[in-house]
């Protein structure tokens, strides 16, 4: 069993524990013409990575804070967010909302999948967007092992300095 099969059977093994412990139905996987159909919408493929966590594990509501969007969801906020006044990279998928305008985001055209930050709170574009984790892989077992950032249960979220490091590739693909 290969890295990236072992961590969707980790997330998966998550899914149906927390599904089980909550009496909650576990998410309805996506078939391939659904996500297919999505790429089609959105003008890019999904990261490998992303595209099976919505194929084999469930159509989001899993994973950290109120877990991953349902992609119909995801596709209309990069819908929405391209469309306004924010200046929104291509290939830049939301997949979790933090609250507070705050999402977390798969860069689709990295290789890693790099998971993105973007909060416009900050004020100015370049400012909105910053590297959470260099792939959606360490993302993932950041939130398995409790170890992320967001995965915080001591009530000090908000006095934790999070070191932004801005995304330096914001200027040149918007």
């Amino acid at each position: 069993m290969n890295e990236t099969e072992q961590l969707l059977e980790q997330v998966a093994d998550r899914v149906r524990n927390s599904a089980r412990g909550h009496g909650t139905p576990l998410p309805t996987p996506l078939g391939t013409g659904e996500i297919t159909a999505a790429e089609g919408i959105l003008g890019f493929a999904l990261s490998p990575l992303l595209a099976q966590l919505y194929a084999r594990i469930g159509d989001g509501g899993f994973g950290p804070e109120s877990g991953l969007l349902p992609l119909r969801h995801a596709v209309q906020t990069y819908e929405a967010h391209r469309a306004s006044g924010w200046r929104w990279p291509e290939g830049v998928l939301p997949i979790a909302d933090f609250g507070c305008t705050m999402f977390a985001c798969v860069d689709c055209r990295s290789e890693t999948a790099q998971v993105l930050l973007f909060d416009p709170s900050l004020g100015e574009p370049d400012l909105a967007w910053s590297i959470d984790t260099p792939s959606l892989a360490g993302w993932l077992r950041g939130w398995l092992d409790g170890t992320a950032w967001f995965c915080d249960e001591s009530g000090l979220g908000e006095e934790l300095d999070l070191e932004l490091v801005p995304w330096p590739e914001f200027r040149s693909r918007i």
